[in-house]
């Protein structure tokens, strides 16, 4: 580190003290020894300087707590046999889909959560009921669903599952769990916000980078966290930014914070990032910001989701679905779904183009 200091502070900490000392009496440190001793922040934090620094090996942390909650999930199914059935369903449903991918997201830690805790609330429902989950009926169902809120059709995740694995009737089915409509920034707010971001100093230089990212171009923010700086080029004339195929130009003063953030490195003052490409680095040694704390710091300026949307909602006014999702790094479906909301079609960005041909 170049300043030794925080560092040293950090570790006369009391609970880091005692951490340390927990640690050193192993006489081989590893994953498994770290994950034997108490759950802590600490004991994350340090696993993540192992690894950083090389004397651990890397592992997918989110794959890795999933399992260690699936455990104790499986403590709160009240029958044994369908303790059993779910124990199948973890394993051979999202731990199977977990392995197959290269490094867990923060989305499919998170469904699989959902999804699991769900089933159980099912299967602990009908043992309430004297009813095993090869006796289900569609009475059964239904009345489970009209009873509680309308997260309960997630429990169709389970049910699929159960249907391919012979388990059930395969004529059974929830309604689906369907979320509200979201709400958009309509095009005065998005102005105004813009503005905003284009002279306030008042925000974090981060923040400011990601919301103009949100506003301009409608991306997400689970996207937005993983950018390295090998997706922005910085010269004296342009700062571009690649998201899909195409590199896009942020014009003054919009392209003020990213100068900035590229000026004035800092990843290397801390030992947790000391070789870190992340734009925005997190708190956990060697890893981006999670897409959780960002969305919650963006929010105090507008909801990055009805951003995002108002975003879309406008931009499919102004050019075709192709052009937008090879530029934005969108499925075209999703762009379409947007064009199809704001009334957009490829006949008025031809019409646009003429007009302006001949003004």
């Amino acid at each position: 580190m170049k300043r030794a200091n925080s560092g040293l502070t950090w570790i006369q900490q009391p609970h880091v003290t005692a951490f340390l000392q927990q640690l050193a009496a192993a006489p081989v440190i590893t994953h498994a020894r770290l994950d034997e001793l108490p759950a802590s922040r600490t004991r994350e934090y340090v696993r993540g300087l192992l690894v950083e620094h090389n004397a651990l090996p890397r592992r997918d942390e989110l794959s890795a707590r999933f399992s260690d909650w699936a455990e104790q999930a499986l403590e709160r199914i009240t029958s044994q046999n369908h303790r059993d059935i779910t124990r199948r369903y973890i394993r051979w449903h999202h731990q199977r889909r977990m392995n197959q991918m290269d490094e867990v997201t923060q989305g499919t830690f998170l469904r699989a959560k959902q999804s699991v805790t769900v089933a159980i609330d099912l299967l602990n429902w009908l043992t309430e009921h004297d009813t095993e989950l090869a006796e289900v009926n569609q009475a059964h169902l239904d009345r489970w669903q009209a009873e509680g809120p309308t997260t309960r059709g997630i429990a169709s995740r389970f049910l699929d599952w159960a249907i391919r694995t012979s388990l059930i009737d395969p004529s059974l089915k929830l309604q689906p769990h369907r979320r509200g409509t979201s709400p958009r920034l309509d095009a005065a707010r998005q102005t105004e916000i813009m503005h905003s971001l284009g002279h306030t100093t008042d925000m974090n230089l981060r923040d400011r980078a990601a919301a103009i990212l949100v506003m301009v171009f409608g991306q997400q923010v689970s996207d937005i966290v993983q950018l390295t700086w090998d997706n922005v080029t910085v010269t004296e004339e342009l700062v571009t930014i690649t998201f899909g195929t195409v590199e896009i130009a942020l014009t003054s003063p919009l392209d003020e914070p990213w100068r900035e953030l590229a000026a004035t490195p800092t990843h290397d003052q801390t030992a947790a990032h000391p070789n870190s490409n992340w734009v925005f680095r997190g708190g956990a040694p060697g890893r981006h910001l999670r897409a959780s704390t960002l969305t919650q710091r963006l929010s105090t300026l507008f909801s990055s989701r009805a951003a995002r949307l108002g975003t879309l909602h406008e931009l499919t006014k102004l050019a075709p679905v192709a052009i937008i999702a090879e530029a934005l790094g969108y499925a075209p479906a999703t762009i379409d779904r947007h064009a199809l909301a704001s009334s957009a079609n490829y006949m008025e960005y031809m019409s646009a183009l003429s007009s302006q041909a001949t003004s």
